[in-house]
């Protein structure tokens, strides 16, 4: 399935509803939706994002979940049952992440306390290192655990999926998403 330029474009500024249920454990922080993602209603849908094959490879789903269409509802369901929600910190689509202001990341650290606040996963894994040293001002923060907690939750810093981190694998997406996950209490 593909999208033309303009389908794509039509869907600037919109946004995605967070993926969050009951007991979430761990809550993937996006930065921000891109247009594909918006155009499926489907959080790291582009096919070239590396998110769900990764959540594979590191155990924390035991299926091929295939985004590119929009995760199916029993999808959506499997995830929230294996205790995992995913939300951003600005909700507007761009074409890409770095089309947001700095102001919209600052204003995207207040969303986010608000969703940790309101859900109380054990692990937040911020999914975008440049984002959140500008969104919570924090211009040394180091990929991994960090030292001080979220809103009561344990925050991990981890590299962004999407194709455009040259600097990140699949496995290696894998090993700091299943470190997470292992702090989260998702896989053992």
């Amino acid at each position: 399935m593909g999208f033309t330029r303009a389908e794509l474009e039509s869907y600037r500024n919109r946004t995605v509803p967070d993926l969050i249920g009951p007991g979430v454990l761990l809550l993937f922080v996006g930065i921000n939706p891109g247009l594909w993602t918006a155009v499926t209603q489907t959080h790291f849908a582009h096919p070239g994002n590396r998110f769900y094959p990764a959540l594979r490879l590191a155990g924390i789903v035991d299926r091929d979940l295939d985004r590119s269409a929009g995760l199916t509802d029993d999808d959506r369901r499997y995830l929230i049952s294996r205790g995992v929600g995913i939300t951003n910190l600005v909700p507007r689509a761009t074409a890409r992440a770095d089309e947001l202001t700095p102001e919209e990341l600052r204003a995207g650290r207040q969303r986010l306390l608000d969703v940790i606040t309101e859900h109380r996963p054990r692990v937040v894994a911020v999914a975008g290192l440049s984002a959140y040293r500008i969104a919570f001002g924090r211009a040394k923060a180091r990929a991994g655990q960090q030292p001080e907690p979220i809103a009561g939750a344990e925050l991990w810093l981890v590299p962004n999926p999407s194709g455009l981190n040259a600097h990140a694998t699949t496995a290696s997406l894998a090993a700091d998403y299943a470190a997470a996950a292992r702090a989260a209490g998702v896989i053992g």
